[in-house]
C-alpha cells in the first residue's frame, strides 16, 4: 500500500512510501529479539556512551530533522529546532542519571540481604503521534535504551521521514542493529505486532480512541502498557494574578505548535473580578500571532497538521457558537490555505458546548468565567480529562492549595504545564495511565524484582 504525505502549508504531496509487507515486519521482530540479550548485557557505561553519540547525531542533523517536521506536520522552524535540542538533552540526561535510577534498592528485613533490582523486559512497541514527532519518541527511547530494552516504533502515518531520521541518528550514533527499528505499518498490522510473543509491552501517545484499542489488545495479551492520551488542561486565573505575566504564558501555552499539544492550556478558567481585564489583554496578545509559512522565521502561528483536523476543529467551534459561545477572535479557517486556522478565542463557554466538554486540538481558546476560587476548582475538575493544569496567583501558597486539588497528573503554579525529563509525566482519568520520564519512566518497562537472601 502506498501512503502519500501532504505538506500542510501547501497542500502538495511531497513524499510517498510503501507500508511494510508481512515478511519485512517479521524480519524486524526477529532482529529485535536477537538484539535484546547482548544489548541488555552491555554495561550502563557502554549504553550511556551510545546515547551521548545519538545526542551528537541529533544536533549534527538538526537541519534535516527540522525540515522533515515542518514539511510533514507543519511545525514552525524555531519550534522544530528546539524540539531536536530537547531530545538531545534527554539522551544526555539519561546517560548521566540512569545508574542512580537503576541501582539496587536495599530493603532492611530479617534476611541477610534483601533488595529490589531492576531488569529490562525485552522489546517494547512504541505507537507515537505526529504533533511532537521527535520528542514524543525520544522521551520513551532514551530511558528504554538505558534500561537495556529494545524497541520498535510505529509512528503516525503522516511523519514517516521523521521516523526514518530517528532511526538514522540512532544507528549513526552507534546503536547496534536490531536494538531499534521503524515499522511503517497500518493499525491492523500494529495490532498483530502487539500480539506477537516477542513484544513484551507497548507505550502509546495518542487519542482516547487509540488508547482504548491498544490497551484492550495489550490487556488481552497480559502485556504491560503505558497510555498518554488527550487532555483539556485547565488554566486557572485567580483575582490576584499578575495579568501581564499570565497572559503571556496563556498565549504561549495555547497557540504554540498551532495549539496541537496534549498539555496545552485549553480551558481558561477566570475569576469574574478580573475576567474582563484578562480577556481584553489575552485577545490583544493572541491577535499578534501571525499565520504563515512555517519555514519563515517571522511566522508565529503554524498550519494545522492536516486539513481533516482543521475541519474537525472548526465543527467544534461552530457547534459551540451555535450554543451561545461568543467569538472574540478568529473563528474561521484562514482563506486560501490547506490547513490554516487562526488564533481563536471563544468567550461565555459553558457546559454542553464542545469547547467545554471536548478537547480542542488546535489554536482555539475557551474562556470559562467563574465566581471565586471554589468555583474555579469545581469547573477545572468538571472534565473527563486529567492530564495537566496550571494555577495563576500572586500568592503561590494560595495557588498551590488549588493545584493540589486539581484532578490531573501534573499541576503547575505560575508556570505552564510542560514535560520535563527530570519530572514524571502522565495523566489520570481518561488522559491515561503510567508515567514517562524521570525515574518513574525508566522503571515502567522493567521487571522490578525482589531478591531475598535468608
Amino acid at each position: 500500500m502506498t501512503v502519500e504525505i501532504v505538506n500542510p502549508a501547501t497542500g502538495l504531496v511531497t513524499y510517498r512510501h510503501e507500508l511494510l509487507k508481512a515478511a519485512e515486519v517479521e524480519q524486524r521482530l526477529g532482529a529485535a529479539a536477537d538484539a535484546f540479550p547482548p544489548w541488555a548485557g552491555r554495561s550502563l557505561q557502554d549504553r550511556g556512551t551510545i546515547l551521548r553519540g545519538i545526542a551528537g547525531q541529533l544536533r549534527a542533523r538538526r537541519g534535516d530533522i527540522q525540515q522533515a517536521m515542518t514539511t510533514e506536520m507543519g511545525k514552525l522552524k524555531g519550534e522544530a529546532l528546539a524540539e531536536v535540542e530537547k531530545c538531545a538533552q534527554a539522551c544526555e540526561y539519561y546517560a548521566d542519571h540512569a545508574a542512580d535510577y537503576l541501582k539496587p534498592q536495599l530493603i532492611d528485613t530479617e534476611a541477610q540481604r534483601s533488595y529490589v533490582r531492576y531488569e529490562p523486559i525485552g522489546c517494547v512497541l512504541a505507537v507515537m503521534p505526529w504533533n511532537f514527532p521527535i520528542w514524543q519518541v525520544f522521551r520513551f527511547l532514551a530511558p528504554a535504551f538505558m534500561a537495556g530494552n529494545v524497541a520498535l516504533l510505529k509512528h503516525a502515518s503522516n511523519v514517516p521521514q521523521c521516523a526514518d531520521l530517528i532511526l538514522a541518528v540512532c544507528r549513526d550514533g552507534g546503536l547496534p542493529e536490531g536494538v531499534f527499528d521503524v515499522l511503517h505499518i497500518d493499525n491492523d498490522q500494529a495490532a498483530e505486532v502487539l500480539r506477537d510473543r516477542r513484544v513484551k509491552a507497548v507505550t502509546l501517545t495518542g487519542s482516547e480512541r487509540a488508547g482504548r484499542s491498544i490497551a484492550a489488545n495489550a490487556g488481552d495479551q497480559l502485556k504491560k502498557c503505558v497510555m498518554e492520551l488527550g487532555g483539556s488542561d485547565a488554566f486557572v486565573v485567580l483575582d490576584d494574578a499578575d495579568l501581564d505575566k499570565t497572559v503571556a504564558a496563556a498565549v504561549k501555552s495555547r497557540f504554540d505548535n498551532s495549539g496541537q499539544t496534549c498539555i496545552a492550556a485549553k480551558r481558561f478558567i477566570v475569576v469574574d473580578a478580573i475576567a474582563d481585564a484578562f480577556v481584553e489583554k489575552f485577545v490583544a496578545a493572541a491577535s499578534a500571532r501571525v499565520y504563515g509559512d512555517p519555514q519563515n522565521e517571522t511566522t508565529t502561528l503554524a498550519p494545522m497538521a492536516r486539513a481533516d483536523l482543521r475541519e474537525e476543529l472548526h465543527k467544534q467551534v461552530q457547534a459551540s457558537v451555535g450554543k451561545g459561545a461568543k467569538v472574540l477572535l478568529g473563528g474561521e479557517p484562514v482563506a486560501g490555505t490547506h490547513a490554516g486556522y487562526p488564533a481563536t478565542v471563544l468567550d461565555n463557554v459553558v457546559p454542553g458546548m464542545p469547547a467545554y466538554d471536548e478537547e480542542l486540538f488546535g489554536p482555539v481558546a475557551a474562556i470559562l468565567r467563574v465566581r471565586d476560587d471554589a468555583d474555579a476548582l469545581r469547573v477545572a475538575n468538571d472534565t473527563t480529562f486529567g492530564l495537566g493544569g496550571s494555577v495563576w496567583s500572586g500568592d503561590p501558597v494560595r495557588g498551590e492549595a488549588i493545584a493540589k486539588r486539581l484532578e490531573c497528573g501534573a499541576a503547575f503554579v505560575n508556570a505552564v504545564v510542560k514535560s520535563d525529563v527530570r519530572l514524571p509525566f502522565g495523566g489520570s482519568k481518561r488522559s491515561g495511565f503510567g508515567r514517562e520520564l524521570a525515574d518513574h519512566g525508566i522503571h515502567e518497562f522493567m521487571n522490578i524484582k525482589t531478591v531475598y537472601v535468608a
